[in-house]
């Protein structure tokens, strides 16, 4: 009897799904690394998913924090370490703990990879004296101990830390360990959860690590990017020192992201108010500001009138009447004058400008050339002359 296509596709996929449940249920050696599921969480015990056949827990005390707070949930995949197994039961760990069980187990931590918990116990000679396992001494190079340039090597002592064993020497008599491979370690990871989300254009939020004359390096969580001092400030900043501090929390926007390279750059500035948003209000044609000459160029003077926001007064408007040939004859660097506005070009950035003085002597010509216009258009009775205009004017602003 033939049988149906239907009942041969019922079976092929419970073989597929058979052959499948047990891809993972080769034996697993002590040491060895898996990634596995939170599946429950008891009182004592957290019981785990690795994919194969049995039953996996952790002690749950190995997943509190300082404060003894848990620091998983149901549902979450962690990194842990098979110990051993009996009545079809695995036992994991995240790292090795105190007691003689730990110190017994020193050296298949050091073969394994796996993590052991110490105790700095002082500062010596070219780093840390750690105790681990309980009662065994180990050694903590200064370059171990952090990612980055520790300024106090005193803020470790006294802390809880977990380390890799880097050389297990003379039956556990000589010991050295690393805090920094692990923190390599989960960096990278970071870094790759970081590669798949972040874009261009995107605000993230990280640490300052360093601050140098040409920047200041940020820390995302996962990659460090050089925020460019020109991406500091809409202005001119001269010391980076007075806007940024080592260790404050900034929000930045990724500004590029070369991976082949490891090289990342932030903006700051692209986090602020753009002030020539509000130009046209702030800065009209036609008013008058104070000012500090910036830069001069042979063909003017940029004048800064406010953070972000330099203007041009171009050499023509620097003197009246008087043809000089550099801006250095009338204005110097760093001196303060007061400018008219004469244009707004907010899509270029642009601002024209021109010395307070000689936009008043002009307003000024102005303002003559009209009266003695209109008097010219009335006719000469009771006008006087252009001597008796500009007479009776004077005498108007002495009042």
């Amino acid at each position: 009897m033939d049988k149906d296509p239907k009942d041969t596709n019922e079976e092929e996929s419970f073989a597929e799904m058979f052959e499948r449940s047990f891809t993972k249920s080769g034996r697993l050696e002590p040491g060895e690394k898996v990634e596995a599921r939170v599946l429950k969480i008891t009182g004592d015990w957290i019981f785990l998913d690795t994919g194969r056949k049995g039953e996996g827990v952790l002690d749950r005390k190995e997943l509190l924090d300082a404060e003894g707070n848990l620091t998983v949930r149901e549902g979450d995949v962690i990194t842990a370490w098979f110990l051993s197994s009996a009545n079809n039961e695995m036992r994991f760990t995240t790292k090795l703990g105190a007691g003689p069980a730990g110190s017994a187990r020193l050296e298949d931590a050091w073969r394994s990879g796996i993590p052991v918990e110490g105790f700095v116990e002082k500062v010596i000679k070219g780093g840390y004296e750690i105790k681990i396992g309980g009662s065994v001494r180990a050694f903590c190079p200064f370059s171990q101990i952090s990612l980055g340039r520790v300024e106090d090597n005193t803020q470790f002592v006294g802390r809880h830390l977990s380390f890799r064993i880097s050389e297990y020497a003379e039956n556990g008599r000589n010991i050295v360990v690393s805090h920094r491979a692990l923190l390599e370690e989960e960096r990278q990871q970071l870094r790759e959860r970081l590669r798949e989300s972040l874009v261009e254009g995107m605000t993230v939020k990280g640490t300052v690590t360093s601050i140098r004359e040409f920047g200041a390096f940020v820390d995302i969580g996962g990659i460090e990017g050089l925020i460019p001092i020109s991406e500091i400030g809409w202005g001119r900043v001269e010391q980076i020192g007075d806007i940024l501090s080592v260790g404050q929390e900034v929000a930045v926007v990724v500004k590029r992201l070369d991976w082949a390279n490891d090289r990342f750059s932030f903006s700051l500035k692209e986090t602020l108010a753009d002030p020539w948003e509000k130009v046209v209000e702030k800065y009209p044609a036609g008013s008058y500001h104070s000012g500090v000459v910036a830069r001069l160029a042979q063909f003017g003077a940029f004048v800064t009138l406010g953070d972000g926001v330099d203007g041009l007064i171009h050499i023509s408007r620097l003197a009246a009447g008087k043809r000089i040939s550099h801006p250095r004859e009338v204005v110097k660097e760093g001196e303060r004058v007061e400018v008219k506005i004469e244009a707004v070009d907010r899509e270029h950035r642009r601002l024209s400008l021109s010395l307070a003085e000689l936009g008043r002597a002009e307003e000024e010509a102005a303002e003559t050339l009209e009266i003695f216009r209109k008097g010219a258009e009335e006719g000469p009775k009771g006008m006087g002359t252009l001597g008796d205009l500009l007479k009776r004017k004077m005498e108007g602003k002495k009042k």
